[in-house]
């Protein structure tokens, strides 16, 4: 049982309709009816009688939304009491190539986030954390890395890959029919390769091994350019714009996903940095239902992470 899904539970109650209330919560209708499914679950009573046309709280429900509504008032203000003592602390954040743009003013009230300004590989930025350097990472990360470092990983984006493709055609691609690139500096696209060669053995996606760091820049460009088939793009932000000749297509069958997760250490008890996580990740919510993953990505549905 989780904070979060008291919260959607009070929203269904006091707006009797899941459509209403997932809409307040800013998340998918499907993924609210699950959560309210699971909290059933945990708490062994049925909180609401629905069907295709009403919803009504139960007699347990009904017991339940006062006690439940104190709970969450409570929680509130220890996050307020906990975030006056925090706000003072600095937090250091690591980044690869993304963070959202609202970073600092969502973390202003809990902590002074100071984003470490050395854009480094998702690997690096792990171990940082991990070593004490930075407190925090946004980054790709395994579940074998969170492990062994004594990390823990909060999901907070997504990327779904494109291909680039010569030519003018942007039909949706088959992933099979596109090419991966993995780059023999294995120390600066440690991750992106573990990712692209899962890729290509797990769709039948063409391999091609480069050694001139043409994942992204004008030297992917020309990778594309000499195979002429749609070349996967890394999810690396490259402010290379796309040159005339070549298309952006959407990839399917599956539809490749690079998951961004918000790490911390496993025992981490610093306020300030716990308050940080807590309001970066609250209410993230990203559908991943039938997109690829690699086999340890700790967000892959039906992958059982424990920190």
């Amino acid at each position: 049982m989780e904070l979060r899904q008291l919260r959607y539970f009070v929203a269904v109650a006091e707006e009797l309709n899941f459509g209403r209330a997932a809409a307040r919560l800013h998340i998918a209708g499907p993924s609210l009816s699950q959560q309210i499914k699971s909290l059933e679950r945990d708490l062994g009573v049925r909180l609401f009688e629905r069907d295709r046309r009403t919803v009504a709280l139960t007699p347990f429900g009904e017991t339940l939304l006062p006690q439940t509504r104190a709970l969450l008032e409570q929680a509130d203000a220890l996050r307020r009491t906990a975030a006056g003592f925090a706000a003072s602390e600095p937090v250091r954040l690591g980044y690869v190539s993304w963070y959202p743009p609202d970073l600092i003013e969502r973390t202003s009230a809990v902590a002074q986030l100071r984003v470490d300004a050395w854009v480094m590989p998702s690997h690096t930025q792990a171990g940082r954390v991990s070593d004490g350097s930075i407190d925090l990472a946004i980054c790709w990360v395994r579940a074998t890395d969170l492990g062994e470092q004594a990390l823990v990983g909060r999901l907070l984006g997504a990327d779904r890959l494109y291909a680039v493709s010569p030519g003018r055609d942007e039909s949706v691609v088959r992933a099979s029919d596109t090419v991966v690139l993995v780059d023999a500096d294995t120390e600066t696209w440690a991750s992106w390769n573990i990712y692209a060669v899962e890729f290509a053995r797990a769709t039948g996606a063409e391999l091609v091994r480069i050694d001139d760091h043409g994942i992204t820049g004008p030297a992917f460009f020309d990778h594309v350019r000499r195979l002429r088939r749609p070349v996967v793009s890394s999810p690396k932000r490259d402010a290379t714009p796309l040159p005339p000749g070549f298309v952006r297509r959407a990839v399917a069958d599956p539809v490749p996903v690079w998951t961004w997760a918000l790490v911390s250490r496993q025992h981490e008890t610093r306020p300030a940095v716990l308050a940080a996580v807590e309001e970066l990740t609250r209410d993230v919510e990203v559908d991943l239902t039938g997109c690829w993953l690699p086999s340890d990505d700790p967000f892959r549905p039906g992958f059982v992470y424990q920190p």
